[in-house]
């Protein structure tokens, strides 16, 4: 169980590390999504951010949602971190 709960946290910095790179590529203008490596990128990472987008809308032509997307999968890792600390009980 432990090494499940590692393995879940280990894919949660990954794809936050993901997140970001995809984030920061938005502020280039000129960077073609429909071309590799970035559509890769854009087709891991978008259908996460989508959730995010149906939520907040942009403002002013901002993108305020990978705000949540990035607090929401903190939040998870930090529970998945939290559990592999707690004390394994054994059966009676």
């Amino acid at each position: 169980m432990n090494l499940l709960i590692t393995t879940l946290a280990t894919f949660i910095q990954i794809y936050t590390v993901l997140l970001i790179i995809r984030v920061l590529l938005t502020w280039f203008p000129n960077i073609d999504f429909y071309s590799q490596p970035f559509a890769a990128l854009a087709q891991i990472t978008d259908p996460y951010l989508n959730l995010f987008r149906s939520i907040i809308p942009p403002l002013g032509g901002i993108d305020f949602s990978p705000i949540l997307a990035f607090l929401a999968l903190n939040l998870v890792g930090e529970l998945l971190q939290n559990l592999t600390r707690l004390p394994i009980v054994q059966g009676f």
